[in-house]
């Protein structure tokens, strides 16, 4: 195990344009027994072979981590969770550019080995599609899950453009298997075009809920968290966050933007408590397509606080049950 701070150390911090590229700069560990102990794990997948419209989320896990080197408590609160949780960045999935199949077969073999080792996985997707490996891991353990998802887009067709799997067919995928439990299964921020009445039709049926822009608008953030916490329930759940559900006048790296969306500061809010309130078995940001350098790249440094604000929200959770 590496410890990028560790020249830094006299000096209280490291800059974030120096030293080795790691999430937050916490220690970077390849070997599966550098996760022993950990309480969560950030890890990237870097792919975007299954994107339907503009590629480059493959670059999203440089990206954030380059954008990400704050440390220390959001304002606010008294827990610092880079000093009241073990954290690791495990280095990204050996994906193979050009075999889907592969690159998700090693975002799961990743995702078996943090899941083994007790650790909470934060994944740095990639395009949607890398989410349904992480949450196979997780089920093989838990059993079905919880699922709140942020996005534009259900993504629960089940094909697009006559292609699958796809980003937009992944959570129809894992509805069917038997991996998300539809009825503890939210999604947050919907709008635009796609999918259609046969999609929303499936999802009425089986018992998931939609929450669109609108509802947002006319309940409230906080009603709309509320309810999704409380659909979601007791037991483990995970929170996938695509970057798109954010207004492209803030996150404009992205595939398929759509106007309209959640502000940055309504999305970090609502993650925030959402890692506080539920029992969070694992997360990631995805679709995220840095066009800048490190922090001055807005939809990367998006990314990088929402997993920062899951992992406060984790820490607070941990410190109240104490």
């Amino acid at each position: 195990m590496l410890d990028p701070g560790r020249r830094w150390r006299a000096y209280g911090e490291k800059p974030d344009f120096a030293g080795l590229l790691s999430w937050s700069g916490v220690p970077y560990g390849e070997d599966p027994s550098d996760l022993e102990g950990m309480d969560a794990v950030v890890f990237g997948a870097p792919t975007d072979d299954l994107v339907s419209d503009e590629p480059g989320a493959r670059l999203g896990p440089r990206g954030i981590r380059a954008a990400s080197g704050i440390v220390g408590p959001r304002l606010g609160s008294s827990v610092d969770p880079f000093e009241s949780l073990r954290l690791l960045d495990y280095g990204d999935a050996a994906v193979t550019p050009g075999d889907a199949a592969s690159s998700l077969a090693a975002i799961r073999s990743i995702a078996d080995e943090i899941v083994a080792a007790g650790a909470i996985p934060l994944m740095l997707g990639g395009d949607h599609s890398v989410t349904g490996p992480a949450l196979r891991a997780l089920a093989e353990r838990h059993g079905a899950l919880g699922l709140i998802h942020f996005d534009t887009h259900t993504d629960t067709g089940e094909e697009v453009f006559g292609v699958r799997p796809s980003h937009g067919t992944v959570m129809h995928e894992l509805v069917v298997e038997g991996t998300v439990d539809p009825r503890r299964y939210v999604q947050i921020g919907l709008r635009g075009y796609w999918p259609g009445p046969d999609e929303f039709a499936w999802q009425r049926e089986l018992g998931i809920t939609s929450l669109t822009m609108d509802d947002i608008e006319e309940l409230g953030l906080g009603a709309v968290v509320g309810r999704a916490v409380e659909i979601a329930g007791t037991g483990p759940v995970y929170v996938s966050v695509d970057i798109d559900v954010v207004d492209p006048s803030s996150a404009p790296g992205t595939g398929t933007p759509e106007p309209g969306g959640m502000l940055p500061r309504e999305l970090l809010r609502a993650v925030t408590r959402i890692g506080r309130e539920v029992e969070l078995a694992g997360a990631d940001i995805v679709e995220v397509i840095p066009r800048e350098v490190g922090s001055a790249d807005p939809t990367a440094l998006l990314g990088d606080r929402v997993i920062r604000e899951l992992v406060q929200g984790i820490a607070e959770r941990r410190t109240a049950s104490r």
